[in-house]
């Protein structure tokens, strides 16, 4: 009888614990995965107006896209590309959807 009584103790003491433990887990911040995209956006010619392009890009806004800096990059023959970087939630945002919006607009 006495050990009935200590294991039910024990057992009410390793719940009221388990209690603590998932309520201290609950507070903790969860992590969000990010990723670090750099992006080559080619222009059709030498003629391309290349500070519009890159307002066109920068002006795509998603809930967890942030842009980040861009530099003319020379290509070959007097034609440079657009290298501009972003940071994406990966639960939000998806290398897919972004080169389909980027890629969506008239230049």
């Amino acid at each position: 009888y006495c050990r009935s009584v200590d294991l039910r103790a024990l057992t009410g003491r390793r719940a009221s614990e388990l209690a603590q433990y998932e309520s201290k887990k609950s507070k903790k911040p969860t992590l969000i995965a990010k990723s670090s995209l750099l992006l080559d956006v080619k222009p059709w010619d030498d003629e391309t107006d290349m500070a519009k392009l890159e307002e066109c890009v920068k002006s795509i806004q998603m809930d967890g896209l942030v842009w980040g800096a861009s530099k003319l990059v020379p290509v070959g023959y007097g034609i440079k590309k657009l290298q501009i970087t972003a940071v994406v939630e990966d639960d939000k945002v998806g290398t897919d959807l972004l080169e389909e919006k980027t890629t969506d607009r008239k230049s």
